[in-house]
């Protein structure tokens, strides 16, 4: 069965794209990705934008990396949005945080909507994940899921090779 083309997202990701490139350590790609999409999106509604790692002390537990453009909770444990992207291995949009009830870690209590996508090593499992919140409901949607899935391939930090609109999950 084919598979239909990906939804058109409301942000522009090409200046994303265009800006981004596949240099450096993990650790330096993840920072620059944060910082552009912080940029590019602080203006539009995006209020926090982080990666979240396999704490490697407690493989239970997910740890903060870069983000922009404050402090979130970590470790966190796996039963929050992020920890449901990195276990399910699917992207995640909340439409609103409030549907996940005590399911969701609230670092920011202003926060009312995100989108989570997975890193994947070459191997297939999942080595972190990158959140994106708002102060706002309905923020994110499966465009925006789709576009940050193919920002990380095309900066190699996730050697997922296909997504389609069906990978995502919408709460």
């Amino acid at each position: 069965m084919p598979t239909s083309a990906p939804p058109t997202p409301s942000r522009n990701y090409t200046p994303v794209l265009q800006r981004l490139r596949a240099r450096g350590t993990r650790d330096e790609v993840m920072r620059a990705v944060v910082n552009t999409l912080w940029d590019q999106f602080h203006a539009q509604g995006v209020s926090w934008v982080g990666f979240y790692t396999v704490d490697p002390t407690n493989p239970e537990h997910l740890v903060l990396g870069p983000r922009r453009d404050k402090p979130a909770c970590s470790p966190i444990e796996l039963h929050g949005a992020c920890g449901r992207c990195f276990t399910s291995r699917r992207p995640l949009v909340v439409t609103d945080v409030a549907k996940l009830g005590t399911g969701y870690i609230a670092c920011d209590p202003r926060d009312r909507s995100e989108v989570v996508v997975p890193a994947f090593n070459p191997g297939g499992s999942v080595w972190g994940v990158l959140d994106v919140d708002s102060h706002e409901t309905n923020a994110f949607d499966v465009a925006d899921a789709m576009a940050l899935m193919r920002m990380l391939r095309h900066v190699a930090l996730s050697a997922h090779l296909e997504e389609t609109e069906n990978d995502v999950v919408v709460v």
